[in-house]
């Protein structure tokens, strides 16, 4: 039963205890595991998701709906008494109108920011913090401007969308470059001429109706890295925040394979790396969660690469090895409870289970773990409900909670489940 506390209007902060509802748009494994955490505190849920047996929907009642569905939105916002995401791509529009009507701490600003790689990069270098050198790139004689200005290799990525290493390209050589804009702009046809400044919209217009649609594009210069880390960053609606220990993340075909915490760098780099996520969170007036991807440089310098304003895959270590799950700490910001304890309680592997592995994880779960028991790894299984197991999809991650993580990568390897 909604508390109506949307009805009060206002932006100031609200703490919303114990027996509230919370409403998340979207339904996946995200929202899922955020209902599970939530719900063990004591308020209830509901999800707004297309999929018929959404993960979230498994656990908590469903508004089935498409994202973009105004009149669900509204919905959702009367039986809710605050409302979160589970995930940056849900429509802009429905959240600034729920914004508007309903009481949603995170805001749609920071939801239109990170939408956006150009504008998410403005933001961070707004708050001080360093990204990658990068262009803004329209056309194909752009891209090749942009390339001589920042050198190769540079990496091509889509404005918008993208996920798991789609709507990207690396170019190494400068025989790649109209390849590359091809495959990332597929849509750009003969487009090769960026607009001139002032030009009128008709002319706009006349090269969009030549099949020359402009795209919006961004190229990134390499960073030449040691490794990738990712921090989860928390705050409340009322100013508080902390952040996790930062994790470091081996990705496989752009997709995440291995979360590894302590992260094998230097104290000091993890202590930076806390601080940058801080700075931004604050900076960007976050509500919730935020997590900042960075690569480590040689040297010691950090980039801050991306940024997800909700629960992170990276953070899924946290649900078994610190005090308190980024998931629960997400409900205690939105809901301006005081933020859960961040410590780390055990090093810990988290390990994604993709399509091609879950068969074999689930049997492996079931059974007597030599492995585990030699090195001394206790594994938990987290599998996320999804209806259709496929290739490359993410269908549940396992923490290895250990004494090293040097145990937990060598019960990864000799498994053999990864190798497929």
């Amino acid at each position: 039963m909604s508390y109506g506390l949307a009805a009060l209007g206002g932006d100031r902060p609200r703490t919303l205890r114990p027996g509230a509802t919370i409403g998340v748009l979207g339904g996946g494994q995200l929202g899922r595991m955020m209902a599970l955490a939530g719900s063990a505190m004591g308020y209830r849920f509901v999800a707004l998701d297309p999929a018929p047996d959404a993960p979230c929907g498994q656990v908590t009642p469903q508004i089935h709906a498409a994202y973009n569905d105004r009149d669900a939105a509204r919905e959702l916002a009367r039986r809710s008494d605050v409302i979160t995401y589970e995930f940056e791509n849900v429509d802009a529009d429905v959240a600034a109108l729920l914004t508007a009507e309903s009481y949603v701490p995170q805001g749609s600003a920071l939801l239109y920011t990170t939408q956006h790689r150009l504008r998410e990069k403005a933001a961070i270098e707004a708050a001080g913090v360093p990204v990658a050198p990068y262009r803004k790139v329209g056309s194909l004689a752009e891209l090749n401007a942009a390339a001589a200005d920042l050198g190769l290799p540079c990496v091509l990525k889509t404005a918008t969308g993208g996920y798991d290493g789609k709507g990207q390209a690396v170019i190494r050589r400068p025989e790649e470059l109209e390849a590359a804009f091809r495959q990332v702009a597929p849509g750009a046809g003969g487009a090769q001429e960026a607009p001139q400044a002032g030009g009128t919209d008709s002319s706009t217009d006349s090269a969009a109706s030549a099949g020359n649609v402009m795209p919006e594009l961004v190229l990134e210069k390499f960073v030449a890295f040691s490794c990738e880390i990712s921090v989860i960053a928390a705050r409340s609606a009322s100013g508080e925040v902390k952040s996790f220990p930062p994790a470091e993340n081996i990705h496989v075909n752009n997709i995440l394979h291995l979360s590894i915490v302590p992260a094998r760098v230097p104290e000091e780099i993890q202590r930076r790396a806390c601080e940058l996520a801080e700075r931004l969170v604050s900076g960007l007036n976050a509500v919730g969660l935020l997590a900042v991807e960075m690569f480590v440089t040689d040297d010691g310098e950090l980039f801050v690469n991306e940024l997800a304003p909700r629960p992170h895959n990276s953070g899924h270590y946290t649900m078994d090895a610190c005090v308190t799950s980024q998931f629960e700490q997400h409900v205690r910001a939105i809901c301006n409870l005081p933020l859960g304890d961040t410590s780390l309680l055990t090093p810990v592997v988290m390990v994604n289970v993709l399509g091609q592995h879950l068969d074999g994880a689930v049997e492996r779960i079931s059974e007597m773990d030599e492995a585990a028991n030699r090195l001394g790894i206790s594994p938990k299984l987290h599998i996320y409900g999804k209806t259709e197991s496929k290739t490359g999809r993410k269908m549940g991650h396992i923490n290895l909670l250990c004494k090293d993580t040097g145990d937990g990568l060598s019960w990864v390897e000799q498994t053999n489940l990864w190798r497929n």
